[in-house]
């Protein structure tokens, strides 16, 4: 019971960070599939570029969202499963792990939703949600560098891989628990690797700043 309670939480953290909030607000307000549209993303920025700043405030802050419920699902649980676990084999040093879990598969859930064909954002918003619900003062030194590095260059993209590298340096930082290391290891390269044809762009000198067309990525 507590292996099927555990897979539970997990797909339902899995659903909430599948809601496609950039699509549904860029369809009920502009009729258009966002993925068409600028970079293909559904996140708030593409939002931005797209249908304007507030749908993309709304986007940015319901993707934040999905994170913290992921995560404060998996801790409010966490009590029932050591009840009905009963013979040990669960114990309290597993609630930081499910948590872990319960936030890597909001990221993924975010990026590879089941109502978009397994397509999505680059879980950045996610992310600083599961980051707020894990350990705040880390969400909040990994948003001081975002906007420190969007003050100075103007590239969302730059900022948002520098933000996911700073995360896993401040979990170490603040001595986090293990379980929130590795998160912030896995995740960080998970948002690293979604801005994959970014870095290409970075590197060519072709990466847009804020208030720029960004181009089509590929499929």
């Amino acid at each position: 019971m507590a292996a099927l309670a555990i897979v539970g939480i997990l797909v339902v953290a899995y659903l909430l960070g599948s809601i496609p909030t950039g699509y549904l607000v860029a369809k009920g307000l502009r009729g258009i599939d966002i993925r068409q549209h600028g970079s293909g993303s559904t996140g708030a920025t593409n939002v931005l570029r797209t249908v304007g700043k507030g749908p993309a405030l709304v986007v940015f802050g319901v993707d934040l969202v999905k994170g913290v419920l992921a995560v404060l699902l998996a801790r409010a649980l966490f009590p029932e499963l050591l009840a009905i676990s009963g013979n040990g084999l669960i114990t309290p040093d597993w609630q930081p792990w499910l948590e872990m879990l319960a936030g890597l598969m909001a990221l993924l859930g975010h990026s590879r939703s089941i109502w978009l064909g397994f397509s999505g954002g680059k879980s950045v918003a996610t992310g600083l949600g599961v980051l707020l619900a894990l350990a705040w003062p880390v969400a909040l030194g990994a948003l001081g560098v975002f906007g420190l590095t969007l003050a100075l260059s103007r590239i969302v993209s730059l900022s948002s891989i520098l933000a996911a590298a700073a995360t896993l340096v401040l979990m170490v930082a603040t001595a986090q628990p293990l379980a929130y290391i590795v998160l912030a290891g896995l995740g960080g390269a998970y948002v690293i690797l979604r801005h994959r044809s970014n870095i290409e762009r970075l590197l060519a000198g072709t990466e847009p700043r804020l208030g720029q067309a960004t181009p089509k990525s590929d499929p």
